[in-house]
């Protein structure tokens, strides 16, 4: 979700191996409080991939209340799913409204931003087309 490219190296937790297998199983209230205890929550924001294939990734990002993401855009499509919070997507001129449990999808190269309108959650799914996974997940992003 991401066009800069940020040297967040420093933030970068280690991959826990397999981020790519047969089948992948998460406990999303367990990842959610990890990223709430790393020293990255000051900043208002961390973010943690969760899977990742050469087309396909899953991206856990965590925002406090009034956290902003600014105009970005990916070379795949998207889908946002907000887990808890209250999120605020703006895209095509119009303001998306995503409570916990709503989902919202983007299509490639469509440039938007995220405001959390309190602390919230939401899962960033990325589809490459061919493979092309050449931008950064997301701007929080530290694994």
């Amino acid at each position: 979700m991401a066009d800069p490219v940020h040297d967040n190296s420093q933030h970068r937790r280690p991959h826990p191996p397999p981020l790519a297998g047969p089948f992948l199983e998460f406990d999303l209230t367990r990842e959610l409080a990890q990223l709430h205890a790393e020293p990255t929550w000051s900043s208002g924001q961390n973010a943690k991939t969760l899977v990742k294939y050469e087309t396909l990734r899953v991206i856990l990002v965590a925002l406090k209340s009034g956290a902003r993401l600014p105009q970005h855009q990916t070379k795949g499509r998207i889908s946002i799913q907000t887990v808890v919070g209250h999120i605020h997507v703006r895209a095509a001129g119009r303001t998306f409204d995503l409570p916990a449990g709503a989902l919202l999808a983007l299509d490639q190269g469509l440039p938007h931003d995220v405001d959390a309108l309190e602390q919230s959650a939401f899962l960033l799914t990325i589809a490459w087309p061919g493979g092309e996974a050449t931008a950064s997940p997301a701007p929080a992003e530290t694994s």
